[in-house]
């Protein structure tokens, strides 16, 4: 399959942030999200960013930049992702404790996973629990 070479992902969540300086710092901070890297586009902005959480990716960047993307999610709303974590209520009490909204506490579910939910500085709702959808890869 196309894009799975080397063990990497081959879906990558990408989004764009009025302030994506802030979005870096609550997704590290709050979210316990490692920075991979950030560059600069040469007015203050994000050109592009890309942040790990166990063996995936999210990319982001600023908004208003004139990139294609840029132009092409204009107008676009938040945005939902889910994120596969190990300890539900340890991460879950880290994101708490750096102030971000929790939308849904830990809460098992009847599918047989335990996850909470959040709305990040600019209203996507992230998702983190123990489920994690079989690929059949």
């Amino acid at each position: 399959m196309a894009g799975m070479s080397g063990g990497r992902p081959g879906i990558f969540p990408t989004l764009l942030y009025a302030d994506a300086r802030a979005a870096i710092r609550q997704l590290t901070e709050a979210f316990g999200f490692t920075e991979l890297s950030v560059y600069e586009d040469g007015r203050g902005g994000v050109a592009h960013a890309e942040l790990a959480q166990g063996n995936g990716v999210v990319m982001l960047g600023s908004r208003g930049t004139g990139s294609t993307f840029d132009r092409a999610m204009e107008g676009s709303g938040p945005a939902g992702v889910h994120v596969v974590v190990d300890d539900v209520d340890a991460h879950h009490l880290r994101a708490a404790e750096q102030g971000a909204e929790i939308v849904m506490p830990p809460t098992d579910q009847d599918y047989g996973s335990r996850d909470y939910m959040a709305r990040d500085i600019e209203g996507n709702i992230w998702s983190f629990g123990t489920y994690a959808p079989e690929t059949g890869v």
